[in-house]
């Protein structure tokens, strides 16, 4: 594996692992999930997070579900199929990798073989696939999007798209890491990124291994950021954009979607194509995930609000497509108007 990725989920040993996301950055510890169940509740306290990271992370559970399974007929282990998938997409509505991850699986399965256990050994080569096809993915972002970064180079980016979001390489950091890679001076300002800090946590943690300078900031100093001139361009993942543009993102991307215009910042997202869902027309249509208010009121298992107070906890806004500058995929750079880029991209990806 090339030394400026990270190795975020992998088989071994007929077990799903990942990378404990919740123990970072003062513990790496290593989940082992060995059934499909375990694989669901990785996803859903986020154990493992980030769009591309969850597809990858979903089709190894569908593969591990195939694995485990003791159908002894293509038609009954594919029917547990769609068991696992219908189990895996309930555990985070909003980021369409996952959905799309468990039905490119279960369209391998359908169309694959008449021998069970040559059907399990297909999957879980799909699973390796989809693996590396995102690191693929993620270094080709980076090289479409690192031209896009000023000549100065100070970027501001919001919650974690780096290596641990993805396979290993990143989606907002792959152009960041590109540019680093090639000697450019680089400079990230780094939302924490709350409720749930992934900014904090993560991304600034990926970005102090990779050596790239950073300076940690609140969300709400962000504006302040800008009005002194010290961002150049943000760069932000995506974890659903739709038809029209409108981008689906960790909750507070909207607000610095807004900022950006007012200050005439760049505002780029970054995100292969698999996290495009065509399928609705704009971001109104996106569901948003409501996780629960405690990590709201509580920090690292600590209250920090009194006690019952009501809180509420939307995991993602949408950014409107006006706000956005430009979307950054492995194909290329897309630029308004959003609709006829991402059908000409559809068609070519289809």
């Amino acid at each position: 594996m090339n030394t400026n990725e990270l190795r975020t989920v992998w088989w071994e040993n007929a077990n799903v692992c990942l990378i404990d996301q919740l123990r970072l950055p003062h513990e790496q510890v290593t989940v082992r999930c060995q059934t499909v169940d375990e694989v669901a509740r990785a996803i859903k306290t986020m154990q493992v997070r980030g769009a591309p990271a969850i597809g990858c992370t979903a089709a190894y559970g569908m593969a591990l579900a195939a694995r485990n399974s003791v159908a002894t007929t293509v038609e009954a282990l594919i029917e547990e199929l769609y068991q696992a998938k219908a189990t895996l997409d309930a555990q985070r509505p909003t980021a369409v990798n996952l959905m799309w991850a468990t039905k490119r699986m279960l369209q391998k399965a359908i169309t694959s073989s008449n021998e069970p256990e040559l059907l399990r050994q297909r999957l879980l080569d799909e699973a390796h696939a989809i693996l590396h096809e995102d690191l693929d993915m993620c270094h080709a972002i980076g090289e479409y999007g690192a031209p896009l970064i000023p000549e100065r180079g100070n970027v501001l980016t919001h919650c974690n798209a780096g290596g641990l979001a993805t396979a290993g390489y990143g989606t907002a950091l792959a152009p960041i890491r590109t540019a680093h890679s090639q000697g450019r001076t680089i400079h990230v300002h780094v939302d924490e990124t709350r409720p749930f800090l992934q900014g904090a946590r993560l991304t600034a943690w990926e970005l102090r291994e990779a050596g790239i300078p950073q300076t940690l900031i609140t969300d709400n100093m962000a504006g302040f950021m800008m009005s002194r001139g010290n961002v150049d361009c943000i760069i932000v993942g995506a974890d659903r954009i739709v038809a029209n543009g409108d981008v689906a993102n960790k909750i507070g991307t909207y607000s610095l979607a807004v900022l950006a215009q007012y200050h005439k910042i760049p505002f780029y997202v970054a995100a292969p194509f698999s996290t495009v869902d065509l399928s609705l027309a704009s971001g109104d249509l996106i569901p948003i995930e409501e996780r629960s208010p405690d990590e709201v009121t509580h920090i690292g298992g600590r209250l920090v609000a009194p006690e019952h107070v009501v809180a509420a906890h939307p995991a993602f806004d949408v950014t409107p497509n006006d706000l956005i500058t430009a979307i950054i995929t492995e194909q290329g750079v897309i630029r308004p108007p959003f609709d006829q880029g991402l059908f000409g991209l559809g068609r070519r990806d289809g």
